[in-house]
């Protein structure tokens, strides 16, 4: 008898680079500016809206593809801000969290031998499903410091095998927005081939400087070839909540929701009644939401410069990259980490993490959805450690 007993899809893939580091930072009691959550609680009045709605409501199971309450929160948040007409009763279902949403998706509508083009650096979930369900990658990459689309290799990447584009906008790790521009090319893509797209958008209300996220669904003939997953866990920083909700077509939500239903089942309800009080705020909210992230950005990436990085545009999501040659380490973005978190006592991710071929080394990923105070000990920690006086 062998001694290996489980799939070797996951026995191969060691643990996620984010326990990692997070072990780490336990170890040598660092700050944490790496993990992708905030360190204090969402908004008190959608809590308490949960906590009524446990003490109040059933809590027994709720309906397989969400409380009504939340499916009718989640159309009218595509009206609202896209101006998408949403059935709330057909195209809108409720999941434990965006990863489970991805899971849904990708089982649901990959089958074996199907191929699916993944546009790298990815979050750490995609590959491994898109594997479970058998289905064929074909990657593509953009890379920093500029994270452009390559379009020649994206197009060429696409076959008539195609089933599936899976997009992450705005993006982790990299921060990119995807512009018009580059997402009619997609679009156009998707067309040619007849193929579909999960726009992965956990981070929509986290775009800066202006700018205005547009689902790939808005685009003429993509309404129904998107799937569109949204986050509550990202909007209003509960991320331990994990409730997702995803929007798509009947066609394609009929083999989503079946997913679902042997994945899951369903989501425990006070959560989802808290989810829908939060999407039913009004527009200032989430225009402050937005406002207070972008602030904490430029706070982070003002205190990431004193230190001597080369610090990276960041358009959207709560994340910063940099460039950490200007710092004179000589080691790739995992020893730097490592280095950081035992002489300056600060957690960052290597990038090259969120790429198969580990390729990109110059590189770490910090998060600013943090208090104001743990940031200016982060950084004087990092200027301490990096000083050349």
């Amino acid at each position: 008898m062998s001694d290996f007993i489980g799939n070797p899809l996951f026995a191969s893939g060691g643990i996620t680079i984010f326990e990692v580091m997070n072990e780490l930072a336990k170890k040598h009691n660092a700050l944490n500016l790496g993990q992708g959550a905030p360190d204090t609680d969402g908004p008190a009045d959608i809590r308490q809206a949960a906590a009524d709605a446990i003490r109040t409501h059933s809590n027994q199971y709720p309906p397989l593809m969400g409380i009504p309450a939340l499916l009718e929160a989640v159309a009218d948040h595509n009206k609202r801000f896209y101006g998408l007409d949403i059935d709330p009763k057909r195209e809108v279902m409720v999941a434990v969290g965006a990863t489970e949403a991805l899971a849904d998706v990708i089982l649901g509508l990959v089958a074996p031998g199907d191929e699916v083009v993944l546009i790298e650096p990815l979050y750490d979930s995609y590959l491994p499903i898109v594997k479970l369900a058998g289905g064929i990658p074909k990657l593509v990459r953009v890379t920093p410091p500029h994270w452009e689309l390559p379009r020649e290799e994206l197009a060429a990447a696409f076959s008539d095998k195609t089933k599936l584009l899976l997009i992450n906008s705005p993006m982790n790790p990299c921060s990119k927005v995807f512009s018009d521009d580059e997402l009619q090319f997609i679009a156009d893509l998707l067309i040619k081939h007849d193929a579909y797209a999960l726009c992965d958008e956990v981070y929509e209300h986290l775009v800066f400087d202006g700018r205005k996220h547009r689902p790939l669904m808005t685009f003429p003939g993509m309404r129904d070839r998107c799937v569109r997953i949204g986050s509550a866990g990202k909007t209003f920083s509960l991320t331990g909540w994990k409730v997702g909700y995803i929007t798509a077509c009947p066609k394609l939500m009929e083999p989503i929701a079946k997913a679902h239903q042997f994945l899951i089942f369903t989501v425990p309800p006070g959560l989802q009644y808290g989810v829908a009080y939060g999407l039913n705020k009004d527009d200032s909210y989430f225009s402050g939401f937005t406002a207070e992230m972008q602030a904490k950005r430029d706070f982070l990436m003002k205190g990431l410069k004193e230190v001597g990085f080369d610090v990276l545009e960041s358009q959207g999501t709560y994340f910063i990259t940099c460039d950490f040659r200007p710092l004179g380490f000589d080691g790739d973005d995992v020893a730097f980490c490592q280095h950081m978190i035992e002489t300056a006592g600060v957690v960052a991710i290597p990038v090259s993490a969120f790429y198969q071929k580990g390729d990109v080394r110059h590189f770490v990923r910090f998060c600013f959805c943090k208090r104001e105070e743990m940031m200016i000990e982060a950084i004087a920690r990092m200027k301490k450690a990096f000083s050349r006086a």
